[in-house]
């Protein structure tokens, strides 16, 4: 009993570990840490449903094994299903990291012109309407 506790916390902390790495980078700047985050978060996915399978068992084929002896294949077909999206996430940002390095010469990601523009708007916005709360409150006090 101790041992598979320990070996479902050690597993808790791997993880942990590598969800933790992964959202690290996928949230910098650079497409290829990007990637790399994104191929760890999917290290951990794969793990996660392992683990969530339980432990091996006998192939589900009805007449070979007693249905308590089987194992469950769902999460075995999840796992595979997330290696073929990490996968196919995986060419798509090395695609777009390699077309960033030949276009700009660089794979940091930068900010986007409108996004700018709306940030700058909002700020000049609530710096109007602190202005406005300011002046009713003056007009009240005077009153």
């Amino acid at each position: 009993m101790t041992d598979d506790l320990t070996v479902n916390f050690t597993m808790a902390v791997v993880l942990a570990a590598l969800y933790s790495a992964g959202f690290y980078l996928i949230m910098q700047r650079s497409l290829m840490r990007i990637l790399i985050g994104t191929v760890i978060v999917g290290h951990g996915a794969n793990l996660l449903l392992q683990l969530a399978g339980g432990p091996p068992g006998r192939a589900p084929i009805l007449g070979d094994a007693a249905p308590e002896q089987m194992t469950d294949p769902l999460p075995q077909a999840m796992a595979l299903t997330a290696i073929v999206i990490t996968f196919a996430l995986t060419t798509f940002l090395l695609a777009l990291a390699y077309r960033s390095w030949v276009l700009l010469g660089h794979d940091e990601v930068r900010d986007d012109v409108e996004d700018r523009r709306i940030r700058r708007l909002e700020r000049r916005l609530a710096e109007s309407e602190d202005e406005a709360q300011e002046e009713e409150l003056e007009r009240e006090a005077t009153q």
